[in-house]
């Protein structure tokens, strides 16, 4: 059984699953740290960033802390509020559309890319007269040795 698990695990898909889990884990980090550390400061400079603290207060706490309006969604949350979040939820909407739209950029990029380094790879020169027959005699005595 030990050697069965070492071929499973030993086999390329297996090999490459790992490889792509791997990668996938870096380029999310990349990609998280490029929309909170780059795009989410440039929204900032034209508005509020953070929609956090935008909420409903839908049933008041216990007025433990303070009695409503609170000041921000933490105090609400101390009280024992009841608050429907609508901030927390546009953030994560705006953050998942960035995150989105980076990640198309990129792959677009990436692509563009390989077309361009597929275009300067040369055509291969088509084999001469003598270089076929040769290819059809080899390909004729493969054929002839097979039983």
């Amino acid at each position: 059984m030990l050697k069965e698990f070492r071929d499973f695990i030993a086999k390329g898909n297996m090999l490459d699953l790992a490889v792509g889990i791997v990668i996938g884990v870096a380029f999310t980090a990349i990609v998280n740290s490029f929309v909170k550390d780059l795009v989410t400061p440039l929204i900032g400079v034209f508005g509020k960033a953070n929609f956090d603290s935008w909420f409903v207060v839908l049933k008041d706490g216990s007025h433990t802390v303070q009695p409503g309006p609170y000041a921000s969604l933490d105090a609400a949350v101390k009280d024992g509020a009841v608050t429907m979040n609508y901030g927390s939820f546009l953030s994560a909407l705006i953050n998942f559309l960035i995150v989105a739209l980076s990640v198309f950029i990129m792959i677009k990029t990436f692509e563009k890319l390989q077309s361009l380094r597929a275009a300067e790879e040369p055509e291969p020169e088509p084999l001469t007269r003598s270089e076929e027959l040769l290819t059809e005699i080899r390909d004729a005595l493969v054929t002839q040795e097979q039983p």
